[in-house]
């Protein structure tokens, strides 16, 4: 450790994985402190995956209370109170707010409430004025939503805002059409909203397989919400009554009374001071680093969605660790970005990891695909017609299962287990090999022929 720095270690941003690198370095005996300018816990926490999922569940009952009276419920017309969710959820993210905090303190991580940029390679300013050394600094600032550039664009949101949505709006117009877009709609619907989910192509979730996406739309198309494909924004504007008239190319206006951005995020290095050590951003505003997390600068680090490697909290975390095993713990580690899981809470949720379809002919030429198309059993006794789709991807020579993608209930929970197959190279003739569990939707990945 570098006795003539104030710390070993500063980290800036304390989200998943600067929180996850700051604990264990000084677990590890380093003197360490983190800086984060709104709310310890980040985005994830924060405003983003807790409280998103935290609504999907809440969501859910729209369907489960409707599907009750089918299993012999006697359940009375109910009514949502938007105010009581949203209370009860914010509550739930202080307290978790609280937690992070705990466990910083309980591992002697001192911690600044306040911006800190990069004052130097190993130097950092904070807002207060006062400038510290550390011998080593991670940068850990994560990403923020995009705004598109057109004329009243101010009039809308981001999913930062809202979670803090004063009313549950009963028009409301989703631009984008990835994962954010996608469980927003599903959210908003559920509650009663009418959904307009606007892009400016006419593919959604285009990095997962082309069937289970194709699924998810017709699904939701079936639900009432409303697609508007190859739409560009033309403009923005409010009208007297408070609401927002929407223009677009290809398409009629609509009115809302909430607009929605959910059209990617990008790298949160705006005035970070990253030029006082010579760091240069990559072309997406990125921060390049190599397979230690290390940038340019020998002694500053980046990790998580700042990097724009892989935009996910579990990865932001396994950064985080592999940068405080390394450079403080004597255990050299680097993350391995092959075969990653991935889901989508939508309603039903999507979940797939490994080569898609279309990748793995790219890749392999020739591949083997298993589907299973059905209906859950809780669907067939509820009377709803949707469908669940499951596929195995497999290499026709080497019989190892490539890829798997599902969605239908609970498809995330059981993507999670089948990915440690994909991740072990298993062969589809030992998933067959699997006596099935009966009855569940799972069995279905052992059944497929």
């Amino acid at each position: 450790m570098a006795e003539n720095y104030d710390y070993d270690l500063f980290v800036i941003g304390a989200g998943s994985g600067g929180v996850r690198a700051a604990r264990v370095s000084a677990a590890y005996g380093a003197r360490v402190a983190i800086a984060e300018e709104y709310r310890v816990g980040g985005t994830c926490v924060i405003r983003g995956c807790v409280p998103k999922k935290l609504l999907v569940y809440g969501a859910h009952f729209a369907e489960d209370l409707q599907d009750a009276r089918r299993f012999g419920w006697e359940v009375p017309d109910c009514s949502f109170n938007w105010h009581t969710l949203r209370d009860n959820v914010l509550r739930e993210v202080t307290r978790l707010e609280g937690l992070y905090e705990e466990t910083l303190g309980n591992n002697d991580v001192e911690i600044f409430h306040e911006r800190a940029t990069v004052a130097g390679p190993n130097a950092v300013k904070l807002a207060s004025g006062r400038t510290v050394t550390a011998g080593k600094i991670l940068i850990a600032v994560g990403s923020w939503p995009i705004i598109p550039d057109v004329p009243g664009a101010e009039h809308g949101i981001t999913s930062n805002e809202v979670f803090h949505l004063e009313e549950i709006p009963e028009r409301v117009v989703i631009a984008g059409a990835g994962y954010i877009a996608n469980e927003f709609a599903g959210i908003f619907h559920e509650f009663g909203s009418k959904v307009v989910l606007v892009n400016r192509t006419d593919v959604i979730l285009r990095h997962y397989d082309e069937s289970v996406r194709d699924r998810l739309l017709q699904i939701s198309t079936t639900k009432g919400i409303d697609f508007k494909f190859h739409a560009k924004f033309q403009k923005i504007e409010k009208q007297e009554d408070g609401s927002l008239l929407i223009s677009m190319d290809n398409h009629d206006p609509v009115e809302a009374d909430v607009l929605l951005f959910a059209v990617g995020r990008k790298p949160n290095t705006a005035n970070l001071g990253l030029e006082s050590a010579g760091i240069e951003l990559g072309r997406d505003s990125s921060i390049p680093v190599d397979e230690d997390n290390r940038t340019s600068c020998p002694s500053i680090f980046a990790v998580g969605d700042v990097t724009n490697r892989v935009q996910l909290t579990p990865v932001a975390i396994r950064e985080g660790q592999a940068f405080a095993d390394t450079f403080f713990g004597s255990k050299p580690t680097r993350v391995d970005y092959d075969t990653i899981p991935s889901a989508v809470f939508s309603h039903p949720p999507l979940a797939g990891v490994g080569l898609t379809e279309s990748e793995a002919r790219n890749k392999h030429g020739a591949v083997k695909t298993y589907t299973s198309d059905f209906r859950a059993m809780k669907n067939v006794l509820a009377g709803r017609n949707e469908r669940s789709l499951y596929k195995l991807i497999v290499h026709v020579d080497t019989d190892e299962v490539l890829g798997i993608h599902m969605i239908g209930p609970d498809a995330p929970e059981i993507l999670q287990a089948a990915a440690i197959a994909v991740k072990a190279k298993l062969k589809k003739s030992q998933f067959d090999e699997v006596i099935a569990l009966h009855p569940t939707m799972a069995e279905e990945l052992v059944l497929m022929k």
